[in-house]
This record gives structure tokens, C-alpha cells and sequence, in this order.
């Protein structure tokens, strides 16, 4: 079953809990976008540094921002939201959040505790089990894969085994409720590959029953089709330490805990399973991408390979090869790695490579604090280190959309975030044989150590640097000559020939063939072993280059070439029916919004574009009774539009944003939706969270909280610039 939205009081503060002080809390920054956010026991420390909005409010404080004066018009109300995101804005420039969502992350840094016996703060644990206890399902007791999720076998074995780990006793309510879902669904032996490889870390599984994870595979010339270095880059960083700790059967040492645990999470006793013939258990509410016939006979044979066959040459050269890799990892991360999955899993083989005491584990010690959030349910582990180059690069576009970025008020919040880009902005390339591409002169999802650029990421901040250095009163710190070895990677990063030419990918050009889904072996996720070509980062990249070209002449006609390949692209995925499928938010509302903003940026709106008007009436049809649009996330899932239970304030300024960009001539369509934005604001300019946002790899939500704030902002605003600033009410 689906799960209800959070409900007040949060189940934490129903029972016997403990909590920490809220109060106490304090969010470390620094001038590239760290986020650490640290439990200050010192009264003095408290006195000389108080909470700062952002932090009240993360952790649900009274934030003690005024209430403003009562919008009338939707330009007021544009204002009054971006006067309480002005608020949320740290020192450093950048906006922060809570990237939460899935549910199968805290293991991994739990376990990677457990494993190179690293203590957890106590505060950190107090939390954790706060967090599970207001996630888990409040009918069956259970968590799903994320979120919102129905519960599932990976996501119930693996947190209920945390907040055993963290201290809960197995008798507590809310661990009884989550065992006994656990037994109903069969016990942790239905897990998918990820949650068998996490319980075998902790000794709670066998990696006999694993299915084969091989090292090999790197050791291979990197020119067969098949090469690790042609997947996608999460799936090949996240199975390069698997690889080893599956190879070197890594687990932690038993102990009256974990002897516990065996017997909790079974239906039978440990000692009488045979984990081999539990290799392919997954049970059936868990699993979204099944096993192929040919994935089947590849693990068999890789069976037989490892136990009759490979030489012990070869596991060493293996071995060598994927140990060098991933400190080839950690230096262009400076050890966050590309996700926290490979962050915690490089931790761990560092440790078996380096020892405990070693430099590069203790920096790799001192990193997993930057995935830990805390919020008012609790401490949760981040989906990577933060969203604050995208959010950052967004809110800027709106307040320029708008016309914001000259009034006296905001021209300080402009300045401070065009510094944050231009301190996120790489200077420098990736390691020599790391199989990455070149980075310079572009931007990160999250923060420039973090070391990865995404291409609509680097589109998106393009954008937002041009358009404030426009700005009258703003000083131009990102020169022509910096921005060019950006044009100079994305015009790299588009593909072409076989490979769905014109569209852009997310990290990488696409590398390998999708043939290499057959051998998908993550059981949880579609579409994760290459890059795959992506509408949104197409579009992105179509307007990031769109205002470049009508800013400077540099490649002119390979810029022009580019964004007409796009365009031809983005006009080739829209369905029968007007839609485009999302793969980054949820999801045809999401897609709509970049593919007409990239087609109007052409010229192309809804008078003089079939494409376009397809796309409109698409949204149109759509609009709920009371004005807006409300999108389940079912429609990542089964690939096709379903409807939310309730209307979204972001869903409706997702449609809103496309329909005005399209120039739709039914303005009361619009009008409606823009008038159930300014109902849900509330009277300090905020709008409250509702339901998740954003999606990866089809099946796991995950969380965009800014997105409620900026993007409504840019539809009032946009509202009251295209049609008439005239009250609504």
C-alpha cells in the first residue's frame, strides 16, 4: 500500500523517545557549499552563535519571520516567496536542503561505522532512530525503497537492522511492527542484490548467496563494448568497491548484537539456510527490473569462473586495478565520491587496503558527516552531498525571471549567489586514466569538491551567471574566458551517431550500448548500466547555450549546430499524446516545463508549433477541478501520467511556466493555476512541503524541497510580467 503523508505530532513524540535539543544544532558551511551540520554542547558557543532562519527552520523551529503584508496580485506574491527564500540563503550564497528520500542510504553509512569499528556520535544515533520511527509505514510498520514508498523487503531489512544497530531493543513498538512485516514478506532472504550485499558486510547474510559482482571485469582491455568503463557512472562507481569486498568476502566480526539480528530478521534459524539458493530470491513487492534469461546464465557462469577457473594472477590484477581506481575516485572528490553508496563502500575498502590510522581513511572519516541532515523527523543520509549548485543556479534564474535582481532588497542575495558560482566553477581536470571526461570551466550538481559536473547542471548555472552579470550594480566575476571551456565540454558532452544523436546525457556522452540493460543486475532500478539520452538535460542544455549564443560569438555555428540537433531531439520524444517522460522530476509536468522552455527559446510557442501545442494541450487536459496539477509519482513507475491524490503547488507551476512559455492563449487555464499557488502561500511567503519532487533511475523519489519555493516564485512573477499584476481574489 501507498503511504500517507506525515502527520503532527511526528510518531517520534508519541512515545518514549528520546530526542536531542533542536535548539543545539548548528549548520557548518564553507565558501564551495560544505554542509555539516554539528550538536554544539557548549552554552557558550550557543550564545555567541544563534540559529540562523535556515536552520530553524530545517528543524521545524519557529523561525520568528515576520508575517507580510496580505498579496493581492501575483507579483506581490512572487515577492512575499521570495522574501522568505532571501531568508533561507547562507552567508556563502547558496541555498541548502534536506536531499532525502530513498530509503536504503543510512545503511551503508551505518554499516560502514560497524565494519571499520568507527563510534557514532550519539546524537547521530538519537536521530537516526527518530528519523526511521516517523518514516516507517504507520499501517504495516515497514519502509520502502524510498520515501513514499510501499514497504518493501530491502527497504524494512535493512532499517529495521539500523535502528537495531543504533540502540532500539528488539521489544520497542516500532521494531516488533517492522519485524513482523519483515517475516510476512519472508524475511531478509527476499532482499535484492544491494540489501544482500549490505547484510553480508555485517555479517547478517552469506555472500554465497550474492549474486557474482566480479572485479574482473576492470582488468579487462578497456576497448570491449562491455567494459566497466562504458557504464553509467553510478552504476560503475558503486559496483568498483562492491567488486572488491564481494571478492574478498569482507564482513565484520560476529558479536551478541549481530548474533541477535541473525535471528531476527529470518522466518527460519541462520544456521539452517542455504544462502547459495537465495542468489536469485527477490521477493515480488521489492522487484522492479527482473532478471533476464541472459543475466541468469552470465551469473552461473561467473559462479563456476570464480570457484574452478580464475587463475589467482587474475583476482590480483583485479584487485590492483580497482583499488587504484578508487583512490583515483577519492582524489577527484576529494573522498565524497560521485554518491554516498561508493562514498561508504571506498571507506570501507580503504580501510581494508590502508588500515585504520591511515591519512586517506581518516579523510574519508571526516566526509561522512557531509551526507548526515538533520530535520525535524530526524538525521537522515543525503541522496549526495547536497543540491546547492542546482538550487542555487535556479533561484537566481528566478529572481532575474521575475525582475527582482535590481530591486534594493534582493541585490545583496544576487551577489552573494553569483560569489557561490563562481567559487563552484571547476578549475581543473580529473585525474589521467580515471575514465572521466573533462570538467573544466563547468559546474557540479552539488559542490565543486564533489568533483562531478552534470550537463544540464552546468547549463543551468551558465544561465544564471549570465543572466545576473547583466544585472545592472553586479560586478562580472566569471569571465567570457572561463565560461568557454565550458561551451567547450558541453558541446563535447552531445551525442551523436548511433547513440540517439543530438540528445544529451546526464555525466557523460553515452558510452555503451543499451543492450547492456540485459545484464542489469540491481533487481530495484531500471536504466542504470550506461548513460542514456535525458529530454530535461537536453533541454537545459538548449537554453544554457541558447543565451551564450546571444551573448558571444565564440564557436557560433558548432553552438547553432548543437542546439538544432537538440531541438530535433527533444521534438522526437514527445509521445502521441503531447507528453514528454521525466526522468529526473515527477514527471511529465517536470518534462513539459524544460522541453517548451527550450522550444520557445527557438521561437517556437503554441501559434506556430504543432509540437508545442500537443505539449499544452497535454498539460491542459490534465488540470484538476480546482486549478492546478497534481502528479503521482506512479507516473516515473509505469511510464505513463497519473494522477496525484491532491493538486501540487509544484506540479502547478511546472504546467503554469510551460503554458506561459508556450504563450497558450487560454489564459484562464493558467490564470487558475496560478491562483491555487497563491492560496496555498502562506502568510510569512512560504509554501509548505507537500509531495516528493524529483526521481532517478524510474523507480526511487527523492526529495527537491527548494523546488516548492522557487519555481512557484518564477510562475507569479512570470504571471504578472506576461498577463496583468491585477488581483486574483
Amino acid at each position: 500500500m501507498s503511504r500517507p503523508a506525515l502527520t503532527r505530532p511526528l510518531r517520534s513524540d508519541r512515545g518514549d523517545l528520546p530526542r536531542t535539543d533542536p535548539e543545539r544544532w548548528r549548520l557548518n558551511t564553507d565558501k564551495v557549499g560544505r554542509l555539516n551540520w554539528i550538536y554544539v554542547r557548549d552554552d557558550d558557543e550557543l550564545r555567541r552563535r544563534p540559529q540562523t532562519p535556515y536552520e530553524k527552520y530545517v528543524l521545524g523551529l519557529e523561525t520568528g519571520l515576520p508575517a507580510l503584508p496580505r498579496a493581492e496580485t501575483p507579483y506581490d506574491a512572487s515577492l512575499n516567496g521570495l522574501r522568505f527564500l532571501k531568508e533561507l540563503q547562507l552567508d556563502e550564497g547558496l541555498w541548502a536542503c534536506r536531499y532525502g528520500g530513498p530509503m536504503f542510504l543510512l545503511i551503508g553509512i551505518v554499516g560502514a561505522h560497524y565494519v571499520t569499528k568507527t563510534p557514532i556520535p550519539e546524537e547521530w544515533k538519537i536521530e537516526i532512530i527518530r528519523y526511521l520511527t516517523n518514516t516507517a509505514h504507520p499501517v504495516d510498520g515497514g519502509w520502502g525503497l524510498h520515501s513514499e514508498d510501499k514497504s518493501t523487503v530491502f527497504g524494512t531489512a535493512c532499517n529495521y537492522v539500523v535502528i537495531r544497530l543504533m540502540g532500539m531493543p528488539p521489544e520497542h513498538p516500532v521494531a516488533v511492527a517492522a519485524r513482523e512485516t519483515l517475516h510476512k514478506f519472508g524475511g531478509a532472504v527476499g532482499c535484492p542484490q544491494w540489501g544482500k550485499v549490505f547484510l553480508s558486510l555485517l555479517n547478517l547474510y552469506e555472500w554465497d548467496g550474492v549474486n557474482p559482482i566480479p572485479p574482473d571485469m576492470w582488468a579487462l582491455p578497456d576497448w570491449l563494448p562491455f567494459h566497466p568503463s562504458k557504464w553509467w557512472i553510478h552504476c560503475r562507481q558503486v559496483y568498483l568497491p562492491m567488486g572488491y569486498l564481494y571478492s574478498e568476502k569482507v564482513k565484520a566480526p560476529l558479536d551478541p548484537l549481530l548474533e541477535s539480528l541473525r535471528s531476527e530478521i529470518y522466518t527460519v534459524p541462520y544456521d539452517t539456510i542455504d544462502f547459495s539458493k537465495h542468489r536469485n530470491d527477490i521477493s515480488e513487492i521489492d522487484i522492479y527490473y527482473p532478471h533476464t534469461t541472459i543475466l541468469n546464465v552470465v551469473n552461473s557462469a561467473m559462479v563456476l569462473w570464480e570457484k574452478f577457473i580464475r587463475p589467482d594472477w587474475v583476482k590480483q590484477r583485479a584487485r590492483d586495478t580497482v583499488v587504484d581506481l578508487i583512490r583515483k575516485e577519492n582524489q577527484n572528490t576529494d573522498f565524497l565520491c560521485v554518491g554516498p553508496i561508493n562514498n561508504v563502500l571506498n571507506a570501507i575498502v580503504i580501510y581494508c587496503e590502508e588500515g585504520p590510522n591511515s591519512k586517506n581513511f581518516l579523510r574519508h572519516k571526516e566526509r561522512f558527516a557531509d551526507f548526515m541532515y538533520i530535520s525535524e523527523e530526524g538525521m537522515l543520509m543525503t541522496g549526495t552531498n547536497g543540491v546547492q549548485c542546482w538550487d542555487t543556479s535556479h533561484t537566481l534564474q528566478t529572481i532575474c525571471t521575475i525582475g527582482a535582481g535590481d530591486l534594493p532588497e534582493f541585490r545583496e542575495t544576487v551577489k552573494k549567489g553569483l560569489k557561490f558560482l563562481d567559487n563552484s566553477q571547476f578549475t581543473e581536470n580529473c585525474i589521467p586514466g580515471s575514465y572521466r571526461d573533462d570538467r573544466l570551466g563547468c559546474w557540479p550538481f552539488s559542490t565543486k569538491d564533489q568533483g562531478y559536473t552534470v550537463s544540464d547542471c552546468t547549463a543551468e548555472a551558465l544561465k544564471a551567471v549570465l543572466m545576473v552579470q547583466k544585472l545592472p550594480n553586479v560586478d562580472t566575476l566569471v569571465s567570457d574566458e572561463r565560461i568557454y571551456p565550458a561551451i567547450d565540454v558541453l558541446l563535447s558532452l552531445q551525442n551523436r551517431g548511433n547513440f540517439s544523436p543530438g540528445s544529451f546525457a546526464s555525466y557523460e556522452k553515452i558510452r555503451g550500448t543499451p543492450l547492456l540493460e540485459l545484464v542489469n543486475p540491481a533487481e530495484v532500478f531500471g536504466n542504470i548500466m550506461v548513460e542514456y539520452p535525458y529530454v530535461e538535460c537536453s533541454d537545459s542544455v538548449v537554453i544554457g547555450l541558447s543565451y551564450f549564443r546571444d551573448h558571444s560569438s565564440y564557436r557560433r555555428n558548432e553552438v547553432v549546430r548543437a542546439i538544432d540537433d537538440a531541438i530535433s531531439y527533444i521534438k522526437s520524444e514527445q509521445d502521441s499524446n503531447g507528453g514528454w517522460y521525466g526522468s529526473w522530476g515527477i514527471c511529465f509536468t517536470y518534462a513539459a516545463m524544460f522541453a517548451i522552455e527550450a522550444l520557445s527559446y527557438q521561437g517556437e510557442v503554441y501559434a506556430n508549433s504543432e509540437v508545442v501545442r500537443k505539449g499544452c494541450h497535454f498539460l491542459a487536459k490534465r488540470q484538476e477541478a480546482d486549478g492546478g496539477w497534481g502528479e503521482s509519482y506512479r507516473s516515473c513507475e509505469t511510464l505513463t501520467y497519473v494522477p496525484h491524490e491532491q493538486t501540487q503547488v509544484v506540479n502547478t507551476a511546472w504546467a503554469c511556466l510551460a503554458l506561459m512559455l508556450a504563450e497558450y492563449p487560454d489564459i484562464e487555464v493558467i490564470r487558475r493555476g496560478i491562483r491555487l499557488i497563491m492560496s496555498r502561500q502562506q502568510p510569512n511567503g512560504e509554501w509548505k512541503q507537500e509531495g516528493i519532487e524529483g526521481v532517478f533511475n524510474r523507480s526511487c523519489m527523492i526529495e527537491y524541497p527548494n523546488y516548492k519555493f522557487y519555481f512557484p516564485i518564477k510562475a507569479l512573477g512570470l504571471f504578472a510580467k506576461k498577463y496583468s499584476n491585477t488581483p486574483l481574489f
